[in-house]
């Protein structure tokens, strides 16, 4: 990825910003790039996903098999999801920036917004207004919307995410899901996902 002064720089001209909002007071570092969790703690099974906000076949995952996946394991207590940010431009930097801006139990829900509008914020003329609305439907204010994209430790702490998925796992393309340590790359349908988690719970028992 560029330099954090470059990112900064792109994102700005991108979104076109107002004054300066860099005072607005965000939630804590800690907070905004702690792990991202949805389900039981000791379930079996731990899905990783490497997710791109701007990523086309992230959205059809997350608006097609996902949802299947939630109501039969993840709700269940089989698996748990820890989904983590790898993007791959800037509009999508500075969308998952956003999300992770917010208090943590909105943010699955902001992200699947953001996945079922896909089309509508990416292809937008202003699209710091689409990503701004879609924050103000979560709850969140234009100048903390701003200073979240602003922030030189939130793009630093997202790049290197992003690095340590590269690093670690051999990361390329979004999606790439790491079930129990095996790294699954690219989407598919749900009946190949059942499989891959069915036989990843009963390794587990």
């Amino acid at each position: 990825m560029p330099k954090i002064s470059l990112i900064i720089g792109l994102i700005a001209g991108i979104l076109t910003f107002g004054q300066p909002a860099a005072a607005q007071k965000l939630p804590p570092l800690e907070q905004i790039l702690s792990e991202r969790v949805l389900g039981k703690a000791d379930a079996p099974v731990t899905m990783i996903e490497y997710a791109a906000l701007t990523c086309s076949h992230c959205a059809a995952f997350h608006n097609g098999p996902y949802q299947d996946i939630k109501k039969e394991y993840i709700d269940t207590g089989k698996v748990k999801l820890i989904l983590r940010d790898f993007p791959l431009n800037n509009l999508g930097l500075a969308a998952a920036m956003m999300a992770r801006c917010l208090p943590p139990n909105r943010y699955f829900g902001t992200m699947e917004l953001l996945f079922k509008g896909q089309q509508s914020w990416t292809r937008d003329p202003n699209p710091a207004g689409a990503l701004a609305g879609v924050g103000r439907l979560a709850g969140m204010s234009q100048a903390t919307f701003e200073a979240c994209l602003q922030n030189r430790d939130v793009i630093q702490g997202i790049r290197k995410m992003r690095d340590e998925g590269q690093a670690k796992f051999k990361v390329q393309s979004t999606p790439t899901f790491v079930i129990n340590g095996t790294v699954h790359a690219g989407g598919r349908p749900i009946e190949e996902f059942r499989n891959i988690l069915d036989a990843a719970i009963a390794a587990a028992k």
